[in-house]
């Protein structure tokens, strides 16, 4: 890859860094097309982040930042600008510098999950979903369910006050989809969703009870640290179709490339170039 005097570096920032995968996707793609960009890994702790984000904008060659666990919500914050996308979700997953200076957020975890479900022949209108974890990438699949017309969402987190906090703002947003705070009882759902960390790491309990998934249920994941987390390798085993973590990051990257205002790629195009490791 070509590096010089020209090169425009979008920042990856989150912690810890050895899980991601963008600059695995990003980097050989720029690579192939001849885009004189790079995706930077950057190890920011949360209790730092705050004094970090302006500084990193203050590059002039930073052509905006991804931001990841544990960032997504706080950075709001630091924005003079975000999306209806950010409003509803409460995290920000994408910021780049406009032209007056002011920091601008965009959403596109929802939006990533939403095209790769449909694309796999899940009907998301009507659907009744179970989203588990409401955190940053939750409430932003949540929204996302919500805006593509699912018809009711149960919404479940060990922190009883995020799914409430979640439900509230769908509510408020989207007042003709039928949304609770409840369990995280998969039974009766026509799509299951895993937005927690739970898979990360070896030993880590199942997000809900496999055991109750119906074999027709569609099950899709968050986590990328493996391509089949033992969540879905469970729910296959029960005769459900899932979506991996990664199918999610390869259907938002597109919409990246967009809002960064670099050439844009297709989903299938990114798979072939990139260099995932496991």
């Amino acid at each position: 890859m070509r590096i010089d005097g020209r090169t425009e570096v979008i920042a990856h920032l989150g912690y810890p860094t050895h899980t991601f995968k963008s600059p695995m996707i990003y980097n050989p793609w720029f690579e192939r097309e001849g885009i004189n960009a790079l995706v930077v890994p950057m190890a920011c702790k949360a209790e730092d982040f705050a004094g970090v984000l302006p500084q990193v904008f203050r590059l002039e060659n930073v052509r905006g930042a991804l931001i990841t666990m544990p960032h997504k919500v706080s950075v709001l914050q630091l924005l003079d600008d975000v999306t209806p996308a950010v409003k509803v979700a409460g995290a920000c997953n994408a910021v780049k510098r406009a032209d007056d200076g002011r920091l601008v957020g965009d959403q596109f975890d929802g939006e990533g999950f939403v095209r790769g479900v449909r694309r796999k022949g899940f009907e998301v209108r009507g659907a009744r979903a179970l989203v588990v974890g409401c955190g940053g990438v939750g409430s932003a699949i949540a929204a996302a369910l919500a805006g593509a017309g699912a018809g009711s969402l149960v919404l479940f987190d060990v922190n009883a006050g995020a799914a409430e906090a979640l439900a509230a703002r769908l509510r408020e947003n989207y007042p003709k989809v039928e949304v609770a705070a409840g369990g995280n009882d998969p039974s009766g759902f026509g799509l299951v969703v895993n937005a927690t960390p739970l898979g990360m790491y070896d030993g880590d309990p199942l997000p809900v009870d496999v055991s109750r998934l119906a074999p027709g249920t569609f099950v899709g994941e968050v986590v990328m640290k493996d391509e089949l987390t033992a969540f879905l390798r469970a729910a296959q085993d029960k005769g459900c179709r899932v979506q991996v973590g990664t199918d999610m990051l390869f259907e938002m990257i597109p919409a990246y490339l967009e809002f960064f205002g670099l050439p844009a790629a297709t989903p299938e195009a990114l798979r072939a170039t990139a260099r995932l490791e496991y």
